[in-house]
């Protein structure tokens, strides 16, 4: 009797937790579905929002286009040439329990900050992070001065949204204009507004400045290298991730070719 009620309670026991286990991998599922459906109106909405103001041209697929790292980060990268501006790579990431786009324009042809949006959905929970990198052979002039006032501004209308701890860096020095957010899934409109708008204000400043001459793109593509480089030898949280998986060289390689598209301006 007692062997029979032991197998009894290991079996409810067995049972609870198989249904424990069903039910995680249920809100995991459904969690993710409602992010990435999240994530992609943002991705659309900003490209619409490029499409306002410049010329975006898709470029063609590489082997870095799809990438998966220890079996469960799953990344995929499309590289875009924003005519008369510079370089665009939107990378989305899908770890099952959080979702995330990393939407960065690296600006070869103006004196213009590198516009980086990294969009975090965590469950339930929202993290946004929006920062503009100094990246410029000249940060006086008034051109660009007037520019980071126009971000600036942007960075006040958002004041009163909670602001998440930031850690130190070493590339910290170059960062002018930062937010980093924290919002959650019921305020996902406001999320997309603060991306779009932050583009938008962005795009519509750099609509205003003249070309750059070959001196100064060769100047600046000299910055946005050093800048791409010394994540490589120094580090960055996610520049890590790409290191330990893919090793410095790889990942050199996609930075150069994809992720900055350094490659591309140094051949023209």
């Amino acid at each position: 009797m007692k062997t029979n009620s032991k197998k009894k309670i290991v079996l409810i026991v067995l049972l609870v937790i198989v249904v424990l286990i069903g039910t995680i991998i249920t809100i995991f599922a459904v969690n993710a579905s409602k992010n990435l459906k999240a994530m992609h109106a943002v991705i659309d909405a900003g490209l619409d929002t490029l499409d306002d103001h410049y010329t975006v041209t898709p470029c063609e697929s590489t082997e870095y286009t799809d990438l998966t790292m220890y079996g469960v980060m799953k990344f995929h990268t499309d590289q875009y040439r924003v005519e008369g501006l510079g370089n665009l790579s939107v990378m989305t990431t899908n770890m099952g329990m959080m979702q995330m786009v990393s939407f960065m324009i690296t600006p070869f042809e103006k004196q213009v900050p590198l516009c980086a949006m990294d969009f975090m959905y965590i469950l339930g929970k929202r993290k946004s992070y929006v920062e503009f990198y100094d990246l410029v052979p000249d940060t006086t002039t008034a051109e660009y001065t007037a520019v980071l006032d126009t971000l600036r501004e942007l960075q006040a209308d958002y004041e009163g949204i909670d602001e998440l701890p930031a850690s130190e860096n070493w590339y910290d020095s170059y960062l002018t204009v930062m937010m980093h957010k924290s919002l959650g899934r019921a305020n996902d409109e406001l999320n997309q507004q603060i991306f779009c708008d932050s583009l938008g204000r962005y795009l519509e400043a750099s609509k205003e400045l003249p070309a750059n001459s070959p001196e100064d793109a060769a100047a600046q593509l000299a910055i946005i290298e050093e800048y791409s480089n010394g994540l490589i030898e120094k580090g960055g949280v996610s520049t890590d991730v790409f290191k330990k998986a893919l090793g410095e060289d790889t990942t050199q390689d996609f930075f150069n070719r994809v992720f900055f598209g350094t490659d591309n301006y140094r051949e023209n």
